[in-house]
């Protein structure tokens, strides 16, 4: 715009000129007075075209070095967007990036108490998972844990961070995924007659036995092999993700928190999803690694019997209909005893066949062994990991308590406070003793599973 007008300033002037200059003619002849008029005008125009040449050529240069710098500048973007890539370290996106990504976030993938997670495709074609967490303290507390937890995770059954945005200090915050297609593993192991998503079915046996392994790696990993361990605090079948190829995708760090080497137990807020918490979080014992590997032992029976492990029953008595809890694991740790383990699988499977008995056998151990209230008979996820895949073997687990039966299995009418007199019991106080009064008779469990792991290997 600037050269243009300059342009037409830069000719109207010549023209004014050179019309002075006929004027200059025809009134005073070829005096002397006009040669001077016109000699001037003459220097005039000429160095006007010297001026607009001048300007041309400074242009020209102004615009070859600005070229030369973006041209510049993009080659040292697309460098740090490498390096930054190859470091693992997450990119910083603008909210108009994402927004124009997910469509004004409009393919909503599921949403959490604090958070929405939506489907997007980034400007060079790339399928992320963008997830939204609310402006609120708690939402802030999350965003700040799993960027903290994952920023520098690179583990092939972790879920990666592309990068993250924060709109403004009060604003919601977004963390940008590597999109997931499968959706999460609770679509594809719990019968449901109505899905929120088309993604889901019934995951076959051998598919269930290798994502069971694939989530205990990542643990592992979390665990085992990070400068700090981290611990997920929330392992259940809506956090685990499946690929193209139905390999295990651990995700969503909102609740995890960061461990030292030297730390043997932390203290934290009760926090997590009902039906994964380990019981040191009611003791108020603090936790430790070993309170994911109960959450883990609890989605290994999900993923056993196609259902949930808390869950309520109907029952008819006396022509009245009242609704029970009923604990899924202690069905199992009863069979188990049985010998009848056929008849907590999940059914789908048994009617699709190829089951193998002593994965069956295995897997249900595993499981049970992850879920002892004791953390310390608990084993380490890098020891799981060890018996899922035949490098230890997997002894009968202790026959476990399991006191969080006593008040699960309460009737509703009776579990509510202050009805008929009843008061609900203090669940902590009653595990706290349960527990003391179990410690004899579980010594020799203890023994029984350390001489197994020391037998087999120098951990």
């Amino acid at each position: 715009m600037e050269d243009k007008k300059a342009n037409i300033i830069a000719a109207s002037s010549v023209i004014t000129l050179i019309i002075f200059i006929i004027v200059a003619r025809v009134c005073l002849k070829l005096s002397s007075t006009f040669f001077l008029i016109c000699g001037a005008g003459i220097a005039v125009i000429i160095a006007v075209f010297a001026w607009l040449l001048i300007r041309h050529h400074y242009n020209y240069r102004r615009k070859q070095m600005e070229s030369q710098y973006k041209s510049e500048g993009r080659e040292l973007r697309i460098e740090y967007s490498f390096l930054r890539k190859v470091a693992g370290v997450p990119t910083k996106f603008r909210y108009n990036e994402l927004e124009e990504a997910t469509d004004n976030f409009q393919a909503l993938l599921g949403q959490g108490a604090s958070a929405k997670v939506f489907k997007g495709i980034l400007s060079d074609g790339t399928p992320v998972a963008v997830k939204r967490l609310d402006v609120e303290e708690r939402g802030d507390r999350e965003f700040r844990s799993e960027v903290s937890a994952i920023a520098s995770l690179q583990h092939v059954n972790l879920v990666r961070l592309l990068g993250y945005c924060c709109v403004n200090p009060a604003g919601p915050r977004f963390l940008v995924y590597d999109f997931i297609s499968n959706g999460s593993l609770d679509s594809w192991i719990f019968n449901r007659k109505v899905r929120p998503n088309p993604r889901g079915g019934c995951l076959s046996w051998d598919l269930r036995y290798r994502v069971a392994i694939d989530v205990a790696k990542a643990l592992s990993y979390l665990h085992h092999d990070c400068r700090k361990r981290i611990l997920h605090l929330d392992v259940k079948p809506e956090n685990i993700l499946l690929d193209e190829n139905f390999r295990g995708i651990v995700a969503d760090f909102g609740l995890s928190k960061l461990m030292g080497r030297d730390e043997s137990n932390v203290m934290t807020t009760i926090r997590g999803t009902r039906g994964y918490l380990a019981p040191e979080w009611l003791l108020e014992h603090g936790i430790s690694e070993k309170s994911d590997t109960y959450s883990y032992g609890m989605v290994l029976l999900e993923m056993i019997g196609g259902r949930r492990n808390v869950s309520f029953i109907e029952k008819g008595t006396h022509g009245k209909s009242h609704r029970k809890w009923q604990y899924f694991p202690k069905t199992v740790n009863e069979k188990m005893r049985e010998g009848k383990l056929m008849e907590i699988v999940d059914q789908r499977l048994l009617d699709s066949g190829g089951i193998d008995e002593r994965e069956l056998k295995r897997l249900v151990h595993v499981a049970i062994w992850c879920i002892q209230e004791r953390a310390s008979l608990r084993p380490s996820m890098s020891h799981v990991v060890e018996m899922l895949e035949g490098g230890l073997v997997v002894e009968q687990p202790p026959d476990t308590q399991m006191t969080i039966v006593d008040f699960l299995t309460v009737d509703e009418e009776e579990s509510q406070p202050q009805i008929n007199g009843h008061h609900r019991p203090d669940i902590a106080a009653a595990l706290a003793a349960r527990q003391v009064d179990s410690n004899n008779e579980n010594l020799s469990a203890a023994y029984s599973y350390a001489n197994a792991m020391s037998a087999i290997t120098p951990r």
